[in-house]
């Protein structure tokens, strides 16, 4: 009896949770950022000012959602992420990764599907903060480079999306190609969530049996031009990085979980 009514308060309160993050970004567009937008600041000074509103207001949902049962965390490593130019990639076992590593990092930038820019609850936080949007074809490589040459930490999911539920993992390239031709080393985040919850398919009100607990776990930084091999070219080198990538995730994914 205790389990089924724990497990019913954790449906309702995950509803509350999500419900209060889309009016929260509907306030942030509607009230926030416009009045941001009035402040006497260069474009960039106003863009780190909104990272930072972001930044805290992803810490208070991922507050709530501990403080009223939805969800336990752990951050290993946390110092690593407050540093600037970082590239940082993870895996994506879940919805909420990326309110974790946004929650956690100054000035953190990220590359959104361009529909976000056009949804209104996303809208003014992707267009306030900068945030590179996918649409920009060959661009977009060059918009990441300059993010993090401006000192801007980048978050990205090697993956494209959510890891399915069958656990294999197929990177992209983006973020590879990111490395190599802006010459920056990786910054590896392992997330763990056990039981699996708000997985690629998963219904928000389908929650676990018991309360999920998460584990943030960021790593040493990986150095690009040894994953890639002296003498190679650019092609190359992206397709050797990847694999790097790949397999490095597994790896740890498993030892992680073993």
């Amino acid at each position: 009896m205790v389990e089924r009514l724990d497990r019913a308060w954790r449906v309702c309160a995950t509803g509350l949770c999500f419900s209060g993050f889309g009016l929260g970004g509907l306030v942030l567009r509607v009230l926030v950022f416009p009045v941001l937008a009035l402040a006497p600041w260069s474009p960039a000074r106003r863009q780190h000012v909104c990272k930072d509103v972001i930044r805290h207001a992803f810490r208070l949902f991922l507050w709530l959602m501990r403080a009223v049962g939805v969800i336990g965390y752990e951050v290993r490593n946390a110092q690593r992420l407050q540093r600037q130019g970082l590239l940082i990639v993870a895996n994506h076992p879940s919805l909420i990764d990326v309110i974790f590593l946004i929650a956690l990092t100054r000035r953190a930038d990220c590359v959104v599907k361009a529909g976000l820019a056009r949804n209104p609850f996303t809208r003014g936080p992707v267009l306030a903060t900068g945030y590179v949007c996918n649409d920009s074809g060959a661009a977009m490589l060059q918009d990441c480079i300059a993010s993090l040459r401006a000192g801007n930490n980048l978050v990205i999911f090697p993956e494209g999306t959510r890891t399915p539920a069958d656990g294999g993992l197929r990177l992209q390239r983006g973020a590879a190609n990111i490395a190599v031709r802006g010459g920056f080393a990786l910054t590896p985040v392992i997330i763990r969530c056990e039981p699996p919850t708000l997985r690629k398919g998963d219904k928000w009100y389908r929650v676990p049996v018991r309360r999920p607990r998460y584990v943030i776990d960021v790593r040493d930084d990986l150095d690009t031009s040894q994953l890639a091999g002296a003498g190679s070219d650019d092609a190359i080198a992206v397709r050797a990085v990847t694999q790097a990538m790949t397999d490095y995730f597994s790896r740890e994914i498993r030892r992680a979980g073993a």
